[in-house]
């Protein structure tokens, strides 16, 4: 390797970007990404180990050296992602390259099959779809730092919720920076099964590491954990549908706050070296149920602080890319020339890429602050309505026909990240606060035992009572409905 790595080009083109791959493909992905700064990456240049492309390379951009010199551009540069834009690359030989790229901080992405890549003519319209800067009104942020390799290298990990959208990618990611055990636990062994193909390429569901079990069950979890004894745990295991909750606030109770406390007093018992909880933006000064839940499970982490378990949060704004997430719907809506069902005309939304989300959660678990609730600073909020215009530019769409259906029933117009009375702390990351609630007051305890009661009994309206009278700022948001909406059927989408 004799290539100079070339100076930064400006922080505003995007995460630097090391493309695996000097070929077509890989000549075609930089071309189009060097040309739209709102897929988000910068390429700087390739490996390849045919040696006459290093020799002479028609894009402008150097070839550093072959695949196997990634370690050491990866340990001089500045690298925030690694595309391979080789095809045709074996699924085992694209593991081994993202284990060695994620020991260094860095996020690796690949481009789909040869034949569907052919299917779509362009390279880069792939990048489009998972790079959504522009739909967020920022850039997006590499938010993972090289030390976080070290939380995960060498140790059991846990992660629960693991078939879910957020688990998934945190299993992915985790697994690529090779622990000495993940193991994925969910209730549903449909979830276990998709995830175990995706990850080790195989699903016959008889490792001892794919665990099917409910939060719910205080013995079963501590029987996973007596016999796994996982020294990190990443908790994203919830009820997340905020209408659900609000007709069923008994099952958000027993799922996000008793589940919860079911998992932690494991990790305590024993002895788990650090428990991270996956929140939500609407845990601060909640107005439904699932805030309000979520918000417990927080502050069920605050009451077991002191203990030698580091127990954190990281607070989550709608994350696309997600299954189900906001974009699915609405590309759905535009491809069929339906129209784009909207609560509110002025309502907005934190946004968070999963790749952002993933990486908060792993600088969580890095920072050995103790305990606290960490907040990504996402910028402004996004107008729905606004996202909704630019995400039809990018699939071309002209005309965009609004559907206005009112605010469901716990909806907040607007999200916050911070409670009121929080104290808003800074961290070593530039772009994560730590935020800690006022101690819990006399009362707690008996309280959240008598929630936990009358959610056995399924009795909602003193769950409803309870949850107001735990999290005080709690405050139920009566439906808004805007005068262009009043004569409109109610939809259960967005």
């Amino acid at each position: 390797m004799s290539t100079a790595i070339p100076e930064q080009r400006g922080r505003d083109r995007g995460l630097r970007t090391l493309i695996v791959g000097a070929g077509e493909a890989g000549m075609a992905l930089a071309r189009d990404l060097d040309r739209v700064h709102s897929f988000g990456l910068d390429p700087i240049g390739f490996l390849d180990d045919d040696l006459g492309k290093r020799a002479s390379c028609p894009s402008g951009l150097p070839v550093f050296g072959s695949l196997e010199d990634l370690d050491e551009v990866l340990k001089h540069s500045d690298v925030e992602v690694v595309v391979i834009a080789i095809p045709s690359m074996p699924y085992a030989a694209v593991h081994r390259l993202g284990v060695r790229a994620a020991a260094h901080g860095v996020t690796v992405r690949h481009l789909p099959p040869f034949l569907a890549a052919l299917q779509r003519e362009v390279a880069g319209t792939d990048m489009r779809a998972l790079h959504v800067g522009s739909l967020i009104g920022r850039a997006e942020m590499h938010v993972a730092g090289r030390g976080a390799a070290e939380v995960i290298t060498g140790k059991r990990v846990l992660v629960t919720g693991a078939g879910g959208s957020i688990g998934s990618e945190l299993c992915r990611q985790v697994y690529a920076f090779g622990p000495a055990e993940l193991v994925l636990l969910d209730h549903d062994e449909s979830n276990l099964h998709r995830l175990q193909l995706d990850i080790f390429g195989e699903a016959l569901l008889d490792s001892d590491s794919i665990v099917v079990a409910d939060i719910r069950d205080r013995e079963r979890i501590r029987q996973v954990f007596r016999d796994h004894k996982p020294q990190v745990v990443f908790h994203a295991a919830a009820l997340k549908h905020l209408p659900v909750l609000e007709r069923h606030p008994c099952e958000g109770v027993k799922s996000n706050i008793q589940g919860t406390e079911n998992l932690v007093e494991a990790a305590i018992l024993h002895d788990a070296e650090r428990f991270v909880l996956i929140s939500t933006d609407k845990a601060a000064n909640p107005t439904s149920v699932l805030g309000a839940t979520k918000r417990l499970a927080e502050l069920v982490l605050e009451t077991y602080r002191g203990t030698p378990t580091l127990l954190s949060a990281v607070r989550f704004g709608n994350v696309l890319g997600s299954r189900g997430s906001l974009l699915h719907v609405i590309k759905e809506q535009l491809s069929s020339g339906a129209e784009v069902t909207i609560t509110h005309p002025e309502v907005t939304r934190f946004f968070m890429t999963i790749e952002e989300a993933v990486g908060l959660v792993l600088e969580a678990a890095r920072m050995s602050d103790g305990s606290g609730t960490y907040v990504l600073d996402m910028g402004d909020p996004v107008r729905i309505v606004d996202l909704v215009q630019n995400f039809a530019r990018l699939l071309n769409v002209r005309d965009v026909d609004f559907r206005f259906t009112g605010l469901r029933p716990g909806e907040k117009l607007n999200e916050e990240l911070f409670a009121a009375g929080e104290e808003q702390l800074p961290t070593d990351h530039p772009r994560i606060s730590m935020a800690r609630p006022p101690l819990t007051r006399a009362g707690f305890r008996a309280q959240l035992g008598d929630l936990y009661d009358a959610a056995a009994h399924n009795r909602p309206d003193e769950v409803f009572e309870l949850l107001r009278e735990l999290v005080p700022e709690y405050a139920p948001a009566p439906r808004l409905v805007p005068a262009a909406a009043i004569a409109a059927p109610y939809p259960d989408d967005y």
